[in-house]
């Protein structure tokens, strides 16, 4: 462990895809959707011998922070934080990088998601480490995921011709580029080198500051005039001032520009597989979990008769199925979701229709 490495989790989401065990809250990332601990407890736990817990901030809202700090009582409570509002990916990473730096002139942050699976955590940990190294030198850091499918969801990282996922060292990147067409991502697949961007970011906190200096400077310098971390009016100052910070990601306030400048500064590691899922909607959790012979997912004591491929979560319920396929089934107390798996991603849109008709107990 290198006593300047320290780790931010972004844990802000509302995860609307999950609905409806996913709420404000109780959103995907405190949720234990795969095995028994929620997503958050399994990040925090993998990254344990790398960052461990007390050099670990979470960035969450008001909603979550209650439960987060149930979960995570190795984390310090003070460094559990919640956003007066949500401003996307710069002003958070931004403020973290603010308070670390004043904590800890040479520290390096490694930025993760809360609510992501990893299966092979040994090689997850190998990867975090050699980017670290590469953040330290100096770089601002990326991590690519080889692509298992021409995948149209996801932002791809180019590397040059012939880097292989897995190959030692760390490689400059080409370009960032957007989600793409499927014939684009196609494309993609097949030249080898376009690897998913993982949203998983590393570098020294004075280069990030540097950076938002350079390219995001109205948000950078609301950012440098907030009180002392641990100041009586820190909390007073973040709440009249992040909603002054403007709503833009990294990618596109930071990442992105760096990567056109010459020479570049933005690297990134071609990683071997350590079995990465971003758990985007609940036909991805039935990818992960086991199935029956008949490819259902579903409680022991559930009556699955003449039905194929179905993912049911209802907890405490005898659920069962006659003659239907593809389904996703979520029962909770207050509501029911039945859905074809096809539409999965699809899910987001029942909470627009619940808030226009101003059904807020549900969201």
């Amino acid at each position: 462990m290198n006593a300047h490495y320290y780790g931010l989790i972004l844990a802000g989401g509302r995860g609307t895809r999950f609905w409806p065990r996913s709420h404000k809250r109780s959103a995907k990332q405190v949720l234990n959707v795969v095995g028994e601990r929620s997503l958050i407890q399994a990040t925090v736990e993998r990254l344990a011998p790398v960052i461990p817990p007390e050099r670990l901030w979470i960035l969450t809202n008001e909603h979550l922070r209650g439960i987060i700090l149930k979960q995570l009582p190795e984390v310090p409570r003070n460094q559990v934080l919640a956003e007066p509002v949500q401003r996307n990916t710069a002003p958070a990473i931004g403020l973290a990088a603010q308070i670390l730096h004043s904590q800890d002139p040479d520290a390096v942050m490694g930025v993760f998601p809360s609510d992501h699976v990893v299966s092979k955590p040994a090689v997850y940990r190998k990867v975090i480490a050699a980017a670290l190294k590469g953040a330290a030198a100096g770089n601002l850091m990326v991590v690519g995921i080889q692509p298992r499918w021409p995948e149209t969801g996801y932002g791809y990282i180019e590397f040059p011709s012939g880097t292989e996922a897995g190959s030692s060292g760390i490689a400059p990147v080409l370009r960032f580029h957007e989600k793409p067409q499927l014939a684009k991502a196609e494309e993609y697949v097949a030249a080898g080198n376009f690897y998913w961007n993982s949203g998983m970011f590393f570098w020294r906190t004075d280069v990030l500051l540097g950076q938002l200096r350079q390219h995001l400077p109205k948000t950078a310098t609301i950012l440098a005039s907030l009180p002392r971390f641990g100041a009586r009016s820190f909390a007073a100052g973040l709440k009249k001032a992040f909603p002054l910070c403007e709503n833009i990601s990294i990618d596109y306030a930071v990442l992105e520009k760096a990567a056109s400048e010459v020479p570049s500064s933005v690297c990134g590691v071609a990683a071997p597989d350590f079995g990465w899922n971003d758990v985007g909607s609940w036909n991805a959790v039935y990818e992960l979990l086991p199935r029956d012979d008949c490819g259902n997912v579903a409680p022991s004591d559930s009556v699955c008769l003449e039905s194929l491929n179905n993912f049911v979560d209802a907890r405490g319920k005898v659920v069962a199925l006659l003659g239907v396929n593809d389904l996703i089934v979520v029962d909770t107390p207050d509501a029911l979701l039945v859905a074809s798996r096809t539409h999965a991603q699809r899910v987001g849109e029942i909470l627009k229709t619940l808030e226009s008709r101003s059904r807020h107990d549900l969201l």
